[in-house]
């Protein structure tokens, strides 16, 4: 594995449990089909969120949520009606698509986690 395959599993951890500690509940996480993957799929009371969360390392050039382009946006929509069709018991009040930036600082310095709701 890649380490910057790792550091996108690490960031997709960071950012369950963030939203978790936030009072999110988890439905379900990497979410593949062919075309792209939902990182994560929350529920919020009766709002079922999905999630693409952006990790960068120390040194990058641009947050990480600057990294989210508008084909991955359309992509992130089309696979969550993929995964509505096959998940009808989930029946959702309202959906959202959030964006969670996790930079990793470095070895010493953390990391910092920043959540955009409603972007997509």
């Amino acid at each position: 594995m890649s380490n910057s395959h790792r550091l996108g599993q690490w960031g997709e951890h960071v950012a369950r449990v963030f939203l978790e500690l936030c009072g999110y509940r988890c439905v379900d996480q990497r979410y593949r089909r062919p075309g792209g993957e939902i990182d994560l799929i929350l529920r919020q009371g009766s709002t079922l969120v999905f999630v693409e969360v952006k990790t960068r390392g120390p040194g990058s050039l641009a947050p990480a949520e600057a990294w989210l382009t508008r084909a991955q946006q359309r992509r992130l929509r089309k696979l969550a009606l993929h995964w509505l069709s096959e998940h009808r018991g989930q029946a959702p009040g309202d959906l959202r698509f959030d964006v969670v930036a996790v930079e990793f600082e470095g070895t010493d310095s953390g990391a910092s986690v920043r959540h955009l709701a409603g972007v997509g």
